[in-house]
């Protein structure tokens, strides 16, 4: 299932995550300085260190927006001052809200390239999202025999040669949304799954080893961000209802 730019909506002001629905948000990473300025009063020390970290000013503004829009988005979904909120990192870097502060059970991913973020949220299921700006020196063929799995190898290298630059990342961020909803990272092998590729083809997760029962248990969504972007969502669900929101004016009041 595809979510085309054009779905990409202005929510309501009383915006409710349904235990039916995901929520995923786009956001430009590009604010003014006074927004940016807000964003930041709202993170953690640890957060802030992190961000001071970063050679290079845009990336450490990007991260700072990134963080802080997350901080806003959940402060909205629980009621909650987002400068309050604490997290606590699984054993492969994935963020959680302490439970203290999660009485809903909000699962939640993100993910940035070239200056556009996403956000995903659920309630109880795990969830994660991935995007990537289409660059073309990185749809190696080599790189896509060295992570893929053989059936993906196959049905890449089956297309024209004018569909392999985009059939790359889709598989890319489909096979990344649902490690990271996994919270596993690396440890499990990215040929281990296979997910669907081909241009027009559902998004889907295929199969799974080496418990093929895996693959039934999870949904796979394509996004469609913007002009040049690929992107993905996995939940573990077996149904559900996808919104898909744009961040623009509509966030000063979540905060």
């Amino acid at each position: 299932m595809g979510v085309n730019e054009s779905r990409w909506a202005i929510p309501p002001r009383d915006l409710v995550l349904e235990n039916d629905q995901v929520h995923v948000w786009r956001a430009s990473l590009d604010m003014p300085t006074s927004r940016l300025i807000q964003l930041e009063t709202t993170l953690s020390i640890d957060e802030r260190e992190r961000a001071d970290r970063f050679y290079f000013k845009k990336d450490r503004d990007h991260y700072v927006v990134a963080r802080g829009s997350l901080r806003a988005l959940l402060g909205h979904y629980l009621e909650m001052d987002p400068g309050r909120l604490h997290f606590h990192y699984s054993p492969h870097g994935k963020p959680e809200l302490v439970d203290e502060f999660n009485h809903d059970d909000i699962r939640f991913n993100i993910s940035h390239s070239a200056g556009m973020g996403l956000f995903s949220f659920s309630k109880g299921r795990d969830i994660g999202v991935d995007i990537e700006y289409v660059r073309e020196e990185l749809a190696d063929e080599q790189i896509a025999v060295r992570f893929f799995s053989t059936t993906e190898v196959e049905a890449l290298l089956s297309l024209p040669k004018n569909q392999q630059k985009e059939a790359f990342f889709t598989c890319w961020t489909r096979k990344e949304a649902y490690i990271k909803a996994r919270g596993e990272g690396l440890s499990l092998p990215l040929d281990q799954f296979d997910v669907s590729l081909s241009p027009g083809e559902t998004a889907e997760l295929l199969s799974t080893r080496p418990d093929p029962g895996e693959a039934a248990r999870w949904i796979l969504h394509e996004l469609v961000p913007g002009k040049g972007y690929v992107a993905a969502v996995a939940v573990r669900a077996h149904k559900l209802q996808l919104k898909c929101w744009q961040w623009s004016d509509w966030k000063v009041e979540l905060s």
